[in-house]
Order: C-alpha cells, then sequence, then structure tokens
C-alpha cells in the first residue's frame, strides 16, 4: 500500500478512513516511550488531520483512555480535527510580534478572509491559525503563508501575498 504524505496533495482533500492503514501506521509507534505523539502525526500525515475513529485504536495500542487520547491531541494546536485549507496562514501572537502590530494585522486578515483564528473557509481555500513565536523576533509581526516565513509584515504586505496567491490560483485554473 502506498502512504500519502500531507504534502502530496492539497491540504483539504483528505484520504477516506481506514482503520486499517491506521493500525500499521500506529503499530510501529505503540511500544515506544512517547509514541502517541509519533501516530498521531503519522494519522494526521496519512488522512490529512486526526480522525476521531482512530481515538479508539491510539487508546488501545497506547493503553490509555479515550479521553487521555483526546487531551494529548487537543493540546497541541498543529493537530486538527479537519482537514486544512489549500492556503495556511499562521499569523504570530506572541509579544514581540504584538508590539509590532500583530493585532491588527489578524483583525485585517480575519476581514479579508471572512473566518477568525481556527477556522477554514466555506470554500476550503483557507485556513487561519494563531501561533505564538515562530522564532523570527527580529523582524516582527510575522506569518506563515503555505509554511513560508514572511517578517515586517503589513495588512500592505499581506494583501500583495493575497493578490499573488490570487493570481497563481487563475493561472492554475486555466491550465
Amino acid at each position: 500500500m502506498t502512504k500519502t504524505h500531507e504534502h502530496d496533495r492539497p491540504h483539504l482533500e483528505q484520504a477516506d478512513w481506514d482503520p486499517v492503514e491506521a493500525q500499521e501506521i500506529i503499530a510501529p509507534f505503540a511500544r515506544l516511550k512517547g509514541g502517541l505523539m509519533e501516530a498521531l502525526h503519522g494519522l494526521q500525515q496519512a488522512f490529512g488531520y486526526v480522525p476521531r475513529q482512530s481515538y479508539d485504536l491510539l487508546a488501545d495500542a497506547f493503553n490509555l483512555s479515550r479521553a487521555e487520547v483526546y487531551g494529548v491531541k487537543s493540546f497541541y494546536h498543529d493537530f486538527r480535527d479537519t482537514p486544512a485549507g489549500h492556503h495556511v496562514i499562521e499569523v504570530c501572537q506572541a509579544e514581540s510580534c504584538q508590539a509590532m502590530g500583530s493585532r491588527g494585522l489578524t483583525t485585517h486578515v480575519q476581514k479579508m478572509l471572512g473566518i477568525k483564528l481556527g477556522e477554514t473557509s466555506h470554500d476550503g481555500h483557507f485556513t487561519l491559525k494563531a501561533v505564538y513565536c515562530l522564532g523570527n523576533c527580529a523582524v516582527s509581526p510575522n506569518i506563515t503563508f503555505d509554511g513560508k516565513m514572511h517578517g515586517r509584515v503589513t495588512e500592505d504586505k499581506f494583501d500583495k501575498l493575497m493578490q499573488r496567491t490570487a493570481g497563481l490560483a487563475k493561472k492554475g485554473e486555466s491550465a
């Protein structure tokens, strides 16, 4: 069976739930200390998110309750309950970025996309996330756009990133 990785397909596209595949992903980590985290990452990579159906498999494999599995999964904000949009935008909310205007930038981005932090647009194009320090404080405020870091982001700079993205989308549609 060929494994599909998150970076091999659009973010919103998800693999169909397959308990056999999930079990194959979980099994190598079941005996490892801290293996639950690696299993969660593996499931998200394979399915595009951590399916709720996997909680029982994880609980059995790691001798935990379903609530404990959910507690670990929900503690880490990188694990998703649903697939992300085609474009993932993370806006830093740490102190340095706040001091340099990330709150105003966040408000601007939310209005432009029509979604709040933690949401995905109805058309599936954008997911907006809060992050707490991207380690690029010298050039605050920072965002990542599809995993690429951008520093000193103003509302205008963000608008230009969006225009570039829209231009790429139009080229892709006509191809």
